[in-house]
């Protein structure tokens, strides 16, 4: 695999320890730090941040202004959508069943794991493929998510269970009468049965 060319991202800022393999697209204003390897057939948007150590494999998609912090690879199969956050050493699976013996790494093995806008996931969290985190929602440091996560949800633990709810900001909403309003942003919401809310403005 050729190494890139630097004349092609003239507004992308790549550290001279960085590997990106052609062909693949990278946005305007991102920037890719040490000992970091982009593979072929990846996209990554505008305005992203991929730390040290980050590894993005072939076909993975990211939105625009994705912030993904150091030692985290990012598995064919994982999908990030604009705004989202990944903390330090964030584990990312694509295969539901690996086995050493029964090799299951081809594009049909691979589960889909999706991040939506606006996701915040937590220092050392682990995401086991082929589940979606809804918009907005906060996955605690160190949980482990095995199942779908519903929007501006916060979860914990190991299995990652919900705690709470967050705005759009990520601070805690606090609900009195099925309302609540962000002391921070001054966003309202109200819950919508007992495992969503809805933004009332």
């Amino acid at each position: 695999m050729a190494r890139f060319d630097p004349s092609r991202y003239d507004q992308v800022q790549i550290h001279e320890s960085a590997y990106v393999d052609e062909p693949c697209e990278i946005g305007a204003g991102t920037r890719i730090w040490h000992f970091s390897h982009i593979m072929r057939d990846t996209r990554i948007g505008e305005n992203c941040n991929l730390g040290q150590n980050v590894v993005v494999s072939p076909g993975v998609v990211l939105g625009n202004n994705v912030k993904v912090q150091n030692n985290v690879s990012i598995y064919t199969g994982v999908v990030l959508e604009d705004d989202v956050f990944c903390g330090p050493s964030v584990v990312f699976t694509n295969v539901r069943t690996p086995r050493s013996a029964f090799p299951r790494n081809t594009e049909d093995d691979f589960l889909e794991t999706r991040i939506k806008r606006g996701v915040s996931l937590g220092a050392n969290c682990t995401v086991v493929c082929g589940v979606t985190i809804g918009e907005s929602a906060f996955v605690a440091a160190g949980a482990v998510v095995t199942r779908d996560v519903a929007p501006h949800a916060l979860v914990a633990g190991t299995p990652a269970r919900r705690i709470g709810w967050v705005c759009a900001c990520g601070v805690t909403l606090e609900f009195l009468q099925k309302q609540a309003g962000c002391a921070d942003c001054d966003r309202r919401y109200e819950l919508s049965g007992d495992d969503a809310i809805r933004r009332l403005d």
